[in-house]
């Protein structure tokens, strides 16, 4: 398996960047998409709109968000799930772009702790 890497969308788009997969529900307001180099928007990847809206990147709501955005992400059966799959065996280095102002509690980091943990 290759390296997965997590990024805010609105960084600037690096030479190590691999491919870029933008993890989020939402497109990044204000991002156009030439600026953005966004290879593959996995929408279904990102928690549900309910989930997203409860959590309001509270980090007190951390621990409890992580539990059910991967309870949500073991539950599901979509295309989204098996690109990523795809994508991280294929042997590219892969980034995963968020658009959250929280750079640590967010869901591109519980997705890659996901994938880390052996799930994907």
């Amino acid at each position: 398996m290759n390296e997965i890497q997590v990024k805010r969308v609105y960084d600037a788009p690096g030479s190590a960047d691999g491919v870029r997969v933008l993890v989020d529900r939402l497109w990044p307001r204000g991002l156009s998409k030439e600026r953005a180099r966004v290879d593959h928007w996995l929408r279904e990847l990102a928690p549900s709109t309910e989930l997203r809206k409860w959590y309001g990147h509270d980090p007190d709501k951390w621990r409890e968000f992580r539990e059910r955005y991967l309870r949500e992400l073991r539950a599901a059966n979509s295309d989204d799930l098996d690109r990523l799959r795809e994508q991280i065996h294929s042997g590219e280095r892969v980034t995963l772009l968020f658009g959250s102002k929280e750079r640590e509690k967010n869901n591109a980091v519980a997705l890659r702790q996901f994938i880390d943990e052996g799930e994907i």
